[in-house]
């Protein structure tokens, strides 16, 4: 059976690269399902989940925006969040939340209210993902 190779990169690190069977993401029109020889395409990724399909097991991840390139081959990530549901510890994402919506109350300027934003829809998307695969 073809496979795609997965990579999902961050400003920090690769987080995620493997073969796999199949890939879902959530672009920003909706969620996307790519499967070997996919036409290539090159679009946003929203703030939601991916998962990944590997020998009938489903691999889960938070990601934040960014971009997606696929080829027929190739499913390239380039996000400003990656992190496996298994990593998310929710404690602080609950607490991450917090903090962030406590602050969008305060009067701060328009670049830090940016700043801010990400970060809540960060600790929204993780508390989500972790949530749904709880076990």
């Amino acid at each position: 059976m073809a496979t795609l190779r997965l990579e999902i990169v961050t400003p920090d690190a690769r987080i995620y690269s493997d073969d796999v069977d199949m890939v879902t993401l959530p672009g920003i029109e909706g969620e996307m399902g790519i499967f070997p020889m996919h036409v290539p395409l090159m679009t946003q990724v929203a703030a939601g989940e991916i998962i990944a399909r590997k020998g009938g097991q489903d691999f889960y991840l938070a990601v934040g925006e960014g971009f997606v390139e696929v080829t027929g081959e190739r499913v390239a990530v380039l996000t400003d969040m990656a992190i496996r549901a298994d990593d998310i510890d929710e404690a602080k994402a609950e607490e991450a939340r917090k903090r962030a919506e406590a602050r969008l109350l305060e009067k701060i300027s328009d670049e830090e209210t940016a700043m801010v934003q990400a970060a809540l829809l960060h600790s929204l998307t993780q508390l989500h993902v972790k949530r749904r695969h709880r076990g």
